[in-house]
């Protein structure tokens, strides 16, 4: 089934959803964001080996669930060539219009607002998500459905932000949690368990479920520990 590029996520009834709260923020702030994704120490080094990770040729389709603004979309498109296609599935539209001014001359890229969780294609060769793991209330079973979606022999990476663990660098976790405080959505910020914590636990789960459904190929960490990269193919 070809995508549909097309697609929205349906309009939420209630304007003080979690979901509608985090378009509208991401929205606000994505020139922010924009510059974060390009110039935050380590991203000049965990984006291309993400792309190089799930081991893409020319004529594949690869999608990247959550997009943001597309810092990750030209390194996967130069991997594809000119016959493969990018498709960028992100929830948010004014992070998406940023996305659009940077792939302008990229023909075969393509942008869809829609749910990560529910995207509406099929059969891609590859999924990249980046810094994403963490927006999921069940980051398993979504990583799990995304395996389902590339099929045996398909390629996952997964690059996501967590408290380091490397004893060197441990005492920048308080700088990395009140980081994660200021940048994560209101509603977010003030609840009783730490957004830090509810992070952590979500990037082991979507990690996990990458590991048990796929041969891993390719694990690393960046930025003193902060990042952590896995890929893998489905079996």
């Amino acid at each position: 089934m070809a995508p549909d590029f097309s697609a929205e996520p349906s309009p939420d009834s209630d304007a003080r959803s979690p979901a509608t709260i985090a378009q509208s923020f991401y929205t606000r702030w994505a020139r922010l964001y924009d510059t974060l994704a390009r110039r935050a120490p380590g991203v000049g080094t965990v984006r291309p080996e993400a792309a190089d990770a799930l081991d893409l040729s020319p004529g594949e389709t690869v999608v990247e669930m959550g997009c943001g603004t597309g810092a990750n979309l030209p390194y996967l498109a130069e991997r594809v060539g000119t016959d493969g296609t990018v498709v960028g599935v992100d929830f948010s539209p004014g992070v998406l219009d940023v996305a659009r001014e940077r792939v302008r001359d990229y023909p075969n890229v393509h942008l869809v607002r829609a749910d990560a969780t529910k995207p509406p294609l099929a059969d891609p060769d590859a999924i990249l998500a980046t810094f994403v793991s963490g927006m999921f209330d069940d980051p398993e079973a979504v990583v799990s459905s995304w395996a389902d979606l590339v099929g045996p022999g398909g390629r996952l990476c997964l690059v996501d932000l967590a408290e380091t663990t490397d004893s060197t660098w441990r005492a920048l976790n308080p700088l990395f949690r009140a980081l994660v405080r200021v940048t994560a959505p209101p509603g977010t910020r003030t609840m009783r368990k730490s957004p830090t914590a509810m992070l952590d636990g979500r990037l082991v789960s979507a990690h996990r479920a990458l590991e048990a459904r796929c041969r891993v190929t390719h694990r690393a960490t960046h930025v003193f520990g902060f990042a952590r990269v896995r890929a893998g193919v489905v079996e």
